[in-house]
Protein backbone atom coordinates (compact mmCIF):
# COMPACT_ATOMS: atom_id res chain seq x y z
CA UNK A 1 0.00 0.00 0.00
CA UNK A 2 1.58 2.96 -1.27
CA UNK A 3 1.87 6.42 0.22
CA UNK A 4 -0.66 8.07 -1.61
CA UNK A 5 -3.71 5.34 -0.61
CA UNK A 6 -3.30 6.18 2.80
CA UNK A 7 -1.93 9.11 5.27
CA UNK A 8 0.56 7.00 7.47
CA UNK A 9 0.67 9.82 9.98
CA UNK A 10 -3.08 10.12 10.36
CA UNK A 11 -4.21 9.18 13.72
CA UNK A 12 -7.47 7.39 14.35
CA UNK A 13 -10.71 8.86 16.48
CA UNK A 14 -9.57 7.05 19.22
CA UNK A 15 -6.43 8.60 19.43
CA UNK A 16 -4.31 5.45 18.74
CA UNK A 17 -1.84 4.72 15.89
CA UNK A 18 -2.41 2.20 13.54
CA UNK A 19 0.09 -0.62 11.73
CA UNK A 20 -0.70 -0.09 8.13
CA UNK A 21 -0.66 -2.99 6.12
CA UNK A 22 -2.14 -4.82 2.94
CA UNK A 23 -4.58 -7.07 5.31
CA UNK A 24 -5.01 -4.80 8.29
CA UNK A 25 -8.82 -4.37 7.06
CA UNK A 26 -9.47 -7.87 5.70
CA UNK A 27 -11.36 -10.86 7.00
CA UNK A 28 -8.53 -13.76 6.63
CA UNK A 29 -11.08 -16.60 5.59
CA UNK A 30 -11.76 -14.23 2.12
CA UNK A 31 -11.13 -16.37 -1.28
CA UNK A 32 -9.59 -13.19 -2.76
CA UNK A 33 -7.68 -12.03 0.03
CA UNK A 34 -5.93 -15.73 0.83
CA UNK A 35 -5.25 -16.09 -2.77
CA UNK A 36 -3.29 -12.34 -3.08
CA UNK A 37 -1.04 -13.91 -0.55
CA UNK A 38 0.25 -16.66 -2.57
CA UNK A 39 3.95 -15.00 -3.17
CA UNK A 40 7.72 -16.82 -3.14
CA UNK A 41 8.64 -18.89 0.02
CA UNK A 42 11.98 -19.14 1.08
CA UNK A 43 13.87 -21.72 1.69
CA UNK A 44 15.84 -22.11 4.79
CA UNK A 45 17.59 -25.58 4.38
CA UNK A 46 17.97 -25.72 0.34
CA UNK A 47 20.86 -27.92 0.43
CA UNK A 48 19.80 -30.72 3.27
CA UNK A 49 17.78 -34.01 2.81
CA UNK A 50 15.08 -35.43 5.19
CA UNK A 51 15.51 -39.17 5.65
CA UNK A 52 12.47 -41.03 7.42
CA UNK A 53 13.96 -44.21 9.27
CA UNK A 54 10.74 -46.60 9.70
CA UNK A 55 9.98 -47.62 13.08
CA UNK A 56 7.88 -50.70 13.33
CA UNK A 57 10.41 -51.95 9.15
CA UNK A 58 13.59 -51.01 10.38
CA UNK A 59 14.43 -50.00 14.12
CA UNK A 60 12.12 -52.56 15.45
CA UNK A 61 14.12 -55.62 13.62
CA UNK A 62 17.14 -55.00 15.37
CA UNK A 63 21.32 -55.15 14.52
CA UNK A 64 20.25 -56.90 11.47
CA UNK A 65 18.44 -54.27 9.74
CA UNK A 66 19.49 -51.27 11.34
CA UNK A 67 23.46 -51.92 11.63
CA UNK A 68 23.33 -51.26 7.58
CA UNK A 69 21.21 -48.97 7.33
CA UNK A 70 23.54 -46.69 9.96
CA UNK A 71 26.00 -47.63 7.91
CA UNK A 72 24.41 -45.99 4.31
CA UNK A 73 23.89 -43.19 6.63
CA UNK A 74 27.60 -42.63 8.22
CA UNK A 75 28.93 -42.71 4.16
CA UNK A 76 26.31 -40.33 3.30
CA UNK A 77 27.13 -37.94 6.00
CA UNK A 78 30.23 -38.00 4.86
CA UNK A 79 29.25 -35.84 1.67
CA UNK A 80 25.63 -34.69 2.36
CA UNK A 81 23.14 -32.79 5.83
CA UNK A 82 20.71 -34.51 6.61
CA UNK A 83 17.62 -33.96 8.78
CA UNK A 84 17.01 -37.92 10.32
CA UNK A 85 13.39 -38.67 11.27
CA UNK A 86 12.15 -41.77 13.31
CA UNK A 87 8.61 -43.33 13.46
CA UNK A 88 7.49 -44.96 17.34
CA UNK A 89 7.50 -48.78 15.81
CA UNK A 90 5.46 -51.59 17.49
CA UNK A 91 5.11 -49.50 20.91
CA UNK A 92 3.24 -46.81 19.39
CA UNK A 93 0.63 -49.64 17.96
CA UNK A 94 0.74 -50.65 21.54
CA UNK A 95 0.31 -47.95 22.75
CA UNK A 96 -2.55 -46.67 20.09
CA UNK A 97 -4.08 -49.77 21.11
CA UNK A 98 -4.76 -49.53 25.04
CA UNK A 99 -5.41 -45.91 24.28
CA UNK A 100 -8.47 -46.49 22.19
CA UNK A 101 -9.36 -49.50 24.71
CA UNK A 102 -9.87 -46.81 27.49
CA UNK A 103 -11.62 -44.30 24.97
CA UNK A 104 -8.77 -42.06 24.65
CA UNK A 105 -9.47 -38.98 22.02
CA UNK A 106 -7.29 -38.79 18.83
CA UNK A 107 -5.15 -35.30 20.40
CA UNK A 108 -4.32 -37.15 23.47
CA UNK A 109 -3.04 -40.19 21.25
CA UNK A 110 -0.88 -38.03 19.33
CA UNK A 111 0.56 -36.70 22.12
CA UNK A 112 1.63 -40.24 23.45
CA UNK A 113 2.93 -41.17 20.38
CA UNK A 114 5.71 -38.83 20.82
CA UNK A 115 7.21 -40.49 23.80
CA UNK A 116 8.12 -43.84 21.78
CA UNK A 117 9.71 -42.00 18.34
CA UNK A 118 11.77 -40.28 20.76
CA UNK A 119 13.02 -43.44 21.90
CA UNK A 120 14.03 -44.34 18.58
CA UNK A 121 15.25 -41.19 17.89
CA UNK A 122 17.92 -41.71 20.68
CA UNK A 123 18.74 -45.24 19.76
CA UNK A 124 19.64 -44.34 16.39
CA UNK A 125 21.22 -41.24 17.56
CA UNK A 126 23.86 -44.09 19.68
CA UNK A 127 24.37 -45.14 16.75
CA UNK A 128 25.18 -42.71 14.62
CA UNK A 129 26.95 -40.23 17.21
CA UNK A 130 30.92 -41.28 16.11
CA UNK A 131 29.71 -39.59 13.19
CA UNK A 132 28.81 -36.37 14.40
CA UNK A 133 25.21 -36.28 14.92
CA UNK A 134 22.70 -35.23 17.52
CA UNK A 135 19.11 -36.25 18.30
CA UNK A 136 17.63 -32.40 19.06
CA UNK A 137 15.05 -32.38 22.21
CA UNK A 138 11.73 -31.86 20.46
CA UNK A 139 10.99 -28.47 22.20
CA UNK A 140 13.78 -26.75 20.54
CA UNK A 141 14.25 -28.52 17.57
CA UNK A 142 12.59 -26.38 15.22
CA UNK A 143 14.17 -23.08 16.49
CA UNK A 144 17.09 -24.46 16.49
CA UNK A 145 17.67 -26.54 13.39
CA UNK A 146 19.70 -24.12 11.41
CA UNK A 147 21.90 -23.81 14.20
CA UNK A 148 22.40 -27.15 14.56
CA UNK A 149 22.43 -28.09 10.58
CA UNK A 150 25.61 -25.68 10.34
CA UNK A 151 27.61 -27.61 13.64
CA UNK A 152 26.24 -31.02 12.96
CA UNK A 153 26.62 -33.22 9.93
CA UNK A 154 23.06 -34.45 10.86
CA UNK A 155 20.53 -34.45 13.06
CA UNK A 156 17.58 -36.61 14.25
CA UNK A 157 14.29 -36.09 15.19
CA UNK A 158 10.96 -37.89 16.49
CA UNK A 159 9.46 -37.23 13.37
CA UNK A 160 5.89 -36.94 15.13
CA UNK A 161 4.39 -33.16 14.19
CA UNK A 162 3.81 -31.43 17.24
CA UNK A 163 -0.23 -31.05 16.97
CA UNK A 164 -0.11 -33.10 20.16
CA UNK A 165 -3.84 -32.26 21.51
CA UNK A 166 -4.59 -30.20 18.52
CA UNK A 167 -4.12 -33.02 16.01
CA UNK A 168 -6.97 -33.44 13.17
CA UNK A 169 -10.14 -36.05 13.88
CA UNK A 170 -9.23 -38.33 11.55
CA UNK A 171 -12.21 -38.93 9.01
CA UNK A 172 -12.21 -42.67 9.60
CA UNK A 173 -11.24 -44.09 13.38
CA UNK A 174 -9.49 -42.29 15.81
CA UNK A 175 -5.58 -42.87 15.06
CA UNK A 176 -3.91 -39.50 14.50
CA UNK A 177 -3.62 -38.98 10.65
CA UNK A 178 0.11 -37.14 11.16
CA UNK A 179 2.24 -39.22 12.05
CA UNK A 180 6.05 -39.78 11.80
CA UNK A 181 5.70 -39.93 7.58
CA UNK A 182 3.73 -36.55 7.52
CA UNK A 183 5.86 -34.66 10.25
CA UNK A 184 9.06 -35.68 7.98
CA UNK A 185 7.72 -34.23 5.03
CA UNK A 186 5.65 -31.31 6.46
CA UNK A 187 9.47 -30.26 8.24
CA UNK A 188 10.51 -30.61 5.07
CA UNK A 189 8.24 -28.05 3.29
CA UNK A 190 8.75 -25.91 6.01
CA UNK A 191 12.40 -25.56 5.77
CA UNK A 192 12.70 -25.94 1.65
CA UNK A 193 14.87 -28.88 1.88
CA UNK A 194 16.56 -30.69 -0.98
CA UNK A 195 14.80 -33.73 -0.83
CA UNK A 196 12.45 -36.41 1.15
CA UNK A 197 12.96 -39.96 0.95
CA UNK A 198 10.95 -42.98 3.75
CA UNK A 199 13.21 -45.88 4.62
CA UNK A 200 10.89 -48.38 5.18
CA UNK A 201 10.75 -52.17 4.34
CA UNK A 202 9.47 -52.35 1.02
CA UNK A 203 10.73 -51.82 -2.56
CA UNK A 204 7.83 -49.47 -3.03
CA UNK A 205 4.32 -48.52 -3.83
CA UNK A 206 2.12 -51.53 -5.30
CA UNK A 207 -1.36 -52.21 -7.05
CA UNK A 208 -1.63 -54.16 -3.34
CA UNK A 209 0.07 -55.54 -0.80
CA UNK A 210 2.48 -57.81 -2.05
CA UNK A 211 2.42 -59.70 1.00
CA UNK A 212 -0.90 -61.14 0.35
CA UNK A 213 -0.79 -61.03 -3.49
CA UNK A 214 2.72 -61.86 -5.15
CA UNK A 215 1.31 -60.95 -8.16
CA UNK A 216 0.77 -57.61 -7.49
CA UNK A 217 1.86 -54.72 -9.92
CA UNK A 218 5.12 -52.20 -8.79
CA UNK A 219 4.27 -48.48 -9.15
CA UNK A 220 7.36 -46.57 -9.94
CA UNK A 221 5.89 -43.27 -9.98
CA UNK A 222 2.45 -42.38 -9.32
CA UNK A 223 0.80 -38.14 -8.50
CA UNK A 224 -0.73 -37.50 -5.46
CA UNK A 225 -4.30 -36.97 -7.37
CA UNK A 226 -3.99 -40.18 -9.42
CA UNK A 227 -2.70 -42.17 -5.64
CA UNK A 228 -5.80 -40.79 -4.44
CA UNK A 229 -8.54 -41.68 -6.85
CA UNK A 230 -7.04 -45.62 -6.75
CA UNK A 231 -8.22 -45.88 -3.26
CA UNK A 232 -5.71 -48.41 -2.43
CA UNK A 233 -6.50 -50.75 0.45
CA UNK A 234 -3.30 -50.09 2.34
CA UNK A 235 -0.30 -47.73 1.76
CA UNK A 236 3.05 -47.96 3.62
CA UNK A 237 2.95 -44.50 4.65
CA UNK A 238 0.66 -41.85 5.96
CA UNK A 239 -2.22 -41.10 3.80
CA UNK A 240 -2.54 -37.80 4.78
CA UNK A 241 0.23 -37.47 2.90
CA UNK A 242 -0.98 -37.21 -0.51
CA UNK A 243 -3.48 -34.24 0.54
CA UNK A 244 -0.36 -32.21 1.61
CA UNK A 245 1.99 -33.22 -1.42
CA UNK A 246 -1.25 -30.90 -2.96
CA UNK A 247 -0.85 -28.10 -1.37
CA UNK A 248 3.26 -27.96 -0.93
CA UNK A 249 5.37 -24.84 -2.42
CA UNK A 250 8.85 -26.22 -2.00
CA UNK A 251 8.91 -30.03 -1.96
CA UNK A 252 6.99 -31.44 -4.56
CA UNK A 253 7.62 -35.40 -3.81
CA UNK A 254 9.17 -37.76 -2.02
CA UNK A 255 10.51 -41.24 -2.58
CA UNK A 256 9.53 -44.60 -0.97
CA UNK A 257 12.70 -47.04 -0.83
CA UNK A 258 13.53 -50.32 0.63
CA UNK A 259 16.41 -50.47 3.84
CA UNK A 260 16.81 -53.42 3.38
CA UNK A 261 18.73 -53.01 0.82
CA UNK A 262 20.59 -49.46 2.75
CA UNK A 263 22.59 -49.09 -0.67
CA UNK A 264 19.01 -47.81 -1.90
CA UNK A 265 18.98 -45.27 1.07
CA UNK A 266 22.15 -43.90 -0.64
CA UNK A 267 21.36 -43.92 -4.48
CA UNK A 268 17.71 -41.92 -3.19
CA UNK A 269 19.56 -39.32 -1.74
CA UNK A 270 21.97 -39.00 -4.33
CA UNK A 271 18.62 -38.24 -6.56
CA UNK A 272 18.82 -41.89 -8.19
CA UNK A 273 14.58 -43.45 -8.62
CA UNK A 274 15.21 -46.80 -6.76
CA UNK A 275 11.72 -46.92 -5.57
CA UNK A 276 8.55 -45.12 -5.74
CA UNK A 277 7.95 -41.73 -6.22
CA UNK A 278 5.10 -40.09 -5.42
CA UNK A 279 4.75 -36.54 -6.46
CA UNK A 280 2.39 -33.57 -6.82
Amino acid sequence: MDKQSIDVNSISPDKRHHVFSKLMRESLIDKDVMAATETPVVRMLPDVHVVKIGGRSLIDAGRKALYPVADSLSRILKKERLVLGVGGGTRSRHVFSIGLDLGLPTGVLAQLAMADALGNAHILGTLLAPYGVVAIPPEIFGHLLPLFIQSAPGVIFNGVPPYSIWEHPPAIGRIPPHRTDAGCFILAECFGCKSVTLVKDVDGLYTSDPRENPSASFIKEISATELKQRKLKTLPFDEVLMDILLTTRLVKQFQLVNGLKPELVEAAVNGEHVGTIVHA
